[in-house]
């Protein structure tokens, strides 16, 4: 069956002499591709329903709700960030039933505001927005008798603000054509979507342009002159996104603007624009506003409702206390409530999959630094809030993102892992030069107990950058990608293998053999291992261990060992190298003992050159347009 929803929802019909009211969620009761579990959208308590993109067909005898990750509205993120004060719900009906407006407090108990006895006509809910404060959504709830009762151009709206803002998108790609054109159709598929943008924005750093391929034309003509492609020389994640962003401040012809990164290989759900967009519109102040990232190989998780890092253990990607963490959301926890961010919380940094960047922030705090890549969003965060922008991440607003349990950590991104890290704290933390020499001590010693040599050679290099100080950013990173690829390219470990083709190993030196528990005296197991490897007293000649328990202080008991790569696709080779444990570790022992005494200058350089790596004439430089 057709969806029987044809006309745009962003601009609804609206009585004469009624305020004009702003659509800031869609009600949608499936996904924009059929491998989306309908479930996210909305749930069958029981009896049956056909659930589309844009109507709901409830049976006669039936309940549905709407207490889902997409199906809710974040009510207490909208009573603390913006100006509203009230939200509707609003949907064409046929048949009859009844439909009710539902709301959770910050623990997940549910409560009824509102019940409308629906037949033919039009459904209108309202609900100030006065306390959920500490937490709290909303959502509708479709219950049937004798007859069906189909639900159509659903939708949640509030007050239009007085001062409109515009949203501009920004998509960065390198060498994924088919993925950027995917995303960038899903993206212009929906009229609603598109009527929401000034402008779409494509910086394409690649060999493999996405201009060749069949679908970019399509996407040309659906945007018209709100249409930009930009081929540039790689400069890296953070080279891409800032050439957009730098395109719509400087040359976009309005100040109001908000900027929404997008990644290039994501799922996109259409959805995530009209909600970060609007939610953008009506913030109270200048606010980066994030999306969640959903599994890509399992849906229905949730990476985390909120993050933020640690700066000065040189980590990230922690969850904020009280927030979702990797997860189903589809499930219910021991006492009957669903697996849903109720609990506002507050986020450190929010990644760029799908993020939404104010204007105002760029010409209080200038543009991102040219980091290449990682670490740029989360710097760019706790710069901003250190510059009176706060970062929220918008429960219900989700893209759909290759796990990254499933990407394997020993790559060349480790040494702008490392570095940008080490740069990130040096700018936003108090920056305690024994505690982080301490912490990359520690991170040196497992690589090299793993046989990761060419992990440690990464650490080593971003040691040595972060300590020759701004300089390393001259070129934008490209430099450093070809020095750590080769750095790397020394040490076979570095590569995956298919596992019947693996070099040196037979099939019955393949077998798995499991790991222990994490050990409580780390301390003298690491010296334990770091003899043993020294001397070549392994317990263990040859064998496999798998990717989840690939741990320093079990893969370290080898002589030899394949390690399953995390993408699941073959192994990589760690092999005992004496020589190598012994020119890694001198050279690692002299780079720390450099940091040790000469971090904290080499952080104050940082900090004093950070205004002129951020500022537009900088980027200009590196774009070749100044």
């Amino acid at each position: 069956m057709t969806d029987v929803a044809a006309r745009s929802t962003t601009r609804p019909e609206r009585p004469a002499g009624e305020a004009a009211r702003l659509v800031v969620a869609r009600g949608l009761f499936a996904g924009p591709l059929p491998e989306v579990p309908e479930e996210l959208y909305a749930e069958v308590h029981h009896g049956r329903a056909e659930r589309r993109r844009h109507h709901l067909r409830v049976a006669a005898d039936s309940h549905v709700g709407t207490n889902t990750y997409f199906g809710r509205f974040p009510a207490s993120y909208w009573q603390r960030w913006t100006t509203a004060r009230e939200v509707r719900f609003e949907a064409h009906t046929r048949g009859t039933g009844r439909v009710l407006l539902r709301a959770s407090d910050t623990n997940g108990v549910p409560r009824t505001l509102a019940v409308h006895d629906a037949g033919p006509g039009e459904v209108r809910l309202s609900a100030p927005l006065d306390r959920f404060l500490d937490g709290g959504g909303l959502w509708v709830e479709v219950v049937t008798g004798d007859d069906e009762l189909l639900v159509h151009d659903a939708r949640w709206t509030v007050a239009a603000p007085a001062a409109d803002r515009g949203t501009s998108v920004v998509v960065c790609t390198h060498n994924r054509a088919d993925d950027c054109v995917a995303t960038l159709r899903a993206l212009t598929a929906e009229p609603d979507v598109v009527g929401l943008l000034d402008a779409v924005v494509v910086v394409d750093q690649g060999t493999d342009r996405i201009d060749t391929r069949e679908g970019f034309a399509d996407v040309a003509a659906r945007l018209g002159e709100r249409f930009r492609y930009l081929p540039q020389p790689n400069l890296g994640g953070s080279g891409g996104f800032t050439r957009g962003l730098y395109e719509v401040v400087e040359h976009g012809g309005r100040t109001d603007v908000d900027v929404l990164f997008m990644d290039d290989d994501i799922r996109c759900e259409p959805e995530v624009v009209v909600r970060l967009a609007t939610f953008g519109r009506c913030v109270a102040d200048p606010t980066i506003v994030g999306a969640q990232m959903l599994n890509l190989l399992h849906p229905t998780q949730v990476l985390a409702g909120a993050e933020y890092a640690v700066l000065t253990d040189l980590s990230n990607g922690h969850v904020s206390p009280g927030a979702v963490g990797e997860s189903d959301v589809t499930t219910f926890f021991a006492d009957g409530t669903k697996n849903v961010q109720d609990r506002r919380v507050d986020a450190g940094y929010t990644g760029w999959w799908s993020c939404l960047i104010p204007a105002e922030l760029v010409r209080r705090a200038g543009y991102p630094l040219p980091l290449f890549f990682q670490w740029d969003d989360v710097e760019y965060c706790y710069r901003a809030r250190a510059h009176g922008v706060p970062t929220v991440t918008l429960p219900g607003a989700g893209v759909w993102h290759a796990d990254f349990p499933w990407k394997d950590w020993d790559d060349w991104h480790r040494y702008f892992n490392l570095r940008n890290a080490m740069i990130t704290a040096a700018l936003h933390s108090p920056f305690p030069v024994r505690h982080v020499t301490a912490v990359l001590g520690d991170l040196l010693g497992r690589y090299l107990v793993a046989m990761n040599y060419g992990l440690a050679a990464s650490l080593v290099r971003a040691v040595e950058d972060f300590l020759a100080g701004p300089e390393v950013l001259d070129d934008g990173g490209v430099a450093a990608v070809a020095a750590v690829r080769g750095l790397r390219a020394v040490h076979g470990e570095t590569v995956a293998h298919r596992v019947t083709d693996a070099p040196g190993f037979g099939p019955t030196e393949m077998e798995i053999v499991r790991s222990g528990p994490a050990p409580s005296l780390t301390g003298l197991v690491m010296a334990k291992r770091v003899l043993q490897q020294g001397l070549g007293r392994t317990p263990f000649h040859a064998g496999l261990v798998g990717a989840g328990e690939a741990h320093w202080w079990h893969v370290s008991l080898f002589d030899r060992v394949a390690v399953t790569d995390a993408g699941q696709g073959g192994v990589r080779l760690r092999r005992r190298d004496p020589a190598a444990l012994r020119t890694l570790g001198r050279q690692g022992a002299r780079a720390l003992w450099r940091f040790a005494r000469e971090g904290g200058t080499a952080a104050q350089r940082w900090r004093d050159a950070a205004p002129a790596l951020t500022a537009a004439d900088n980027w200009r430089r590196l774009f070749g347009s100044g």
